[in-house]
């Protein structure tokens, strides 16, 4: 549903909200820094771990929750979706660069895409929280269950990179 396709994403290693715990806090068949799903505790109140973002894409987390990226997939279109939203990932952020950077390898064989952006209605003249790129050798690319990569962007004067992985899912268009 929404824009996936072209195979859906599994963010693997990461964290999806905002001020967990530290790696030594998770349950033995947790990985570092990646969620079941369910919630945790944080001053004393339940916070709930973010499946997808704001436009049913997968999260991609950028710094230590800082930030998040919002990846979507649209197969018919051949079109890779990037927001960039804050820590709780529900804002946009954004931010002033022409494009962002996907770094992507499919067995040890490299390749980097250029994302323009696309700003929405309400971001700043100058600003983009949205980067998009229509291209079919991306979308094949990231539909092989080898395929490995990192996300990079600066925001606020830092960069960031988070890395995502392939995953198949069957809700894809």
């Amino acid at each position: 549903t929404a824009l996936l396709g072209c195979g859906t994403w599994l963010i693997s290693g990461l964290t999806l909200v905002t001020g967990c715990g530290s790696d030594a806090t998770k349950k033995p068949t947790e990985k570092a820094g990646h969620h079941d799903g369910e919630g945790h505790k944080e001053g004393g109140a339940e916070v709930a771990h973010a499946e997808e973002g704001p436009h049913k894409g997968h999260l991609i987390e950028l710094g230590k929750e800082e930030y998040h990226g919002e990846l979507l997939h649209d197969d018919a279109a051949h079109k890779i979706t990037i927001y960039l939203l804050d820590g709780a990932a529900k804002k946009n952020v954004p931010i002033g660069d022409k494009e962002l950077t996907l770094n992507i390898a499919v067995d040890g064989k490299p390749s980097q895409y250029k994302l323009p952006s696309v700003p929405q209605a309400d971001d700043p003249a100058g600003q983009s929280s949205r980067f998009e790129l229509v291209d079919q050798a991306l979308c094949e690319t990231l539909d092989d269950p080898k395929c490995k990569g990192r996300l990079n962007v600066t925001i606020a004067g830092k960069s960031f990179s988070g890395e995502i992985a392939h995953q198949d899912h069957e809700d894809h268009k």
